[in-house]
C-alpha cells in the first residue's frame, strides 16, 4: 500500500552493512544512488540517507517498517543478520499471539534506533 518508506542514518556505510544483511536474508537486494541507499521488491521500496536538513536523525517514537518475510526460517535469518551487524534486539523471533492470523515474526532496532519487523504465516499445519 506504499510506493516507499525513507528513514534517516547518520552513518550510511553502518546502515548499508546492516540492512544489506537483514534485507538480505529476505532476499531484497539494496543499490545505492550517493546518500541514497534503495531496496526495492514488487514496486514498493525502503530507503534511508542523511537527512536532507543537515539535522542528525532519529528514530520515530511508535513508528515500525514491516517487511514480508517467505517463512519462519527467513524471519530468523534476518533477526540474526541484524544482530550481528549492528541491530539491537526489539522482539525475537516467535509466534505473535496479538497479530492476525498465524503470525511469527521478529523487531529489531537499526543501528540508528529505526525499528523494522519481518512477518510470515505459519501454516496450520
Amino acid at each position: 500500500m506504499f510506493t516507499h518508506v525513507l528513514v534517516g542514518s547518520t552513518d550510511i556505510p553502518r546502515s548499508t552493512a546492516f540492512y544489506d544483511a537483514a534485507l538480505g536474508a529476505l532476499e531484497i537486494e539494496g543499490q545505492s544512488f550517493g546518500s541514497l541507499r534503495i531496496y526495492s521488491k514488487n514496486h514498493m521500496s525502503f530507503e534511508f540517507t542523511l537527512p536532507r536538513n543537515g539535522e542528525p536523525a532519529c528514530h520515530a517514537n511508535g513508528g515500525t517498517v514491516g517487511f514480508a518475510a517467505a517463512n519462519s526460517d527467513a524471519v530468523d535469518a534476518f533477526y540474526a543478520a541484524g544482530l550481528a551487524h549492528g541491530g539491537f534486539d526489539e522482539g525475537a523471533p516467535g509466534k505473535r499471539p496479538n497479530a492476525p492470523g498465524n503470525a511469527y515474526g521478529a523487531y529489531l532496532r537499526d543501528p540508528d534506533g529505526n525499528k523494522i519487523c519481518a512477518f510470515c504465516q505459519l501454516s496450520d499445519g
